[in-house]
């Protein structure tokens, strides 16, 4: 950010629904105290994305934003244009507000996941099960392809890309995907004692289960995993990495 921007008090935010547990506001006030500028970061909570654009008309000197569940994908018809690695996975969890006014579209999720999850990898973690086909499963789809491991999606209902239903997921087909990823809101306090239905009894010390879910930091899922010898991660390093990736695109002029 030049020096004339540093001066003046932008503001950032989320956009979601249902945040008031949100990371992203604590974080960007902690990074703002310690780095001392006076930039603030707050929640737009909304029913509906239609609600954005009269929000960022009226919101003085905002700088960029931040989107998650349920907006990631339904923000995108909004803005003036998409980064190419957010037009890719056909989601967008950062938006940067130019000078002219212009809205554009990134996604730091994949940059994200693929970082946390990275050093955990060993040579069998060769293929990997999606849980949910959300805007969040997307970046991690486009991480995955990254890192040259395959995937395929599990959820409650046949569409196109579903390869497994959950009622279809077998001890057979959980030993062979040794990375299990929750792309889903469930587990999420205060729904603690719900995780996604799967054969837990096959995971093994092989297995790395990561949880996008960061509240509580070991879900039930991320439990059932830890006892039964697995890598576990949760979302909080995903988010961290994240974060700063959506600071360094704010800051660029």
């Amino acid at each position: 950010m030049d020096n004339t921007q540093d001066k003046l008090k932008l503001k950032f935010g989320l956009v979601g629904r249902d945040i008031s547990y949100s990371f992203s506001r604590g974080y960007f006030a902690d990074k703002f105290k310690d780095d001392n500028l006076p930039h603030s970061y707050v929640n737009f909570d909304l029913q509906s994305i239609t609600e954005l654009s009269e929000i960022i008309k009226e919101t003085k000197n905002l700088k960029g934003l931040n989107v998650t569940i349920p907006y990631k994908e339904q923000v995108i018809p909004l803005l003036d244009k998409l980064d190419k690695r957010a037009a890719k996975i056909g989601a967008v969890n950062t938006i940067k507000i130019t000078k002219n006014k212009k809205h554009i579209g990134y996604n730091t999720d994949y940059y994200g996941f693929k970082n946390s999850l990275e050093p955990h990898l060993k040579s069998h973690h060769t293929k990997a099960l999606i849980l949910g086909t959300g805007g969040a499963s997307k970046a991690i789809a486009y991480a995955l392809k990254k890192l040259k491991i395959s995937y395929d999606y599990v959820s409650r209902s046949k569409k196109e890309g579903v390869t497994f239903l959950y009622s279809e997921l077998t001890e057979t087909i959980i030993s062979e995907y040794t990375i299990i990823i929750n792309c889903t809101p469930i587990g999420t306090f205060p729904n603690v004692d719900e995780c996604p239905n799967i054969p837990f009894d096959t995971i093994s010390t092989k297995h790395i289960l990561y949880d996008l879910i960061y509240n509580p930091e070991q879900t039930k899922f991320l439990r059932q995993g830890y006892n039964n010898g697995a890598t576990t991660i949760n979302g909080l390093e995903m988010l961290r990495l994240q974060a700063e990736k959506s600071w360094k695109i704010w800051q660029k002029s």
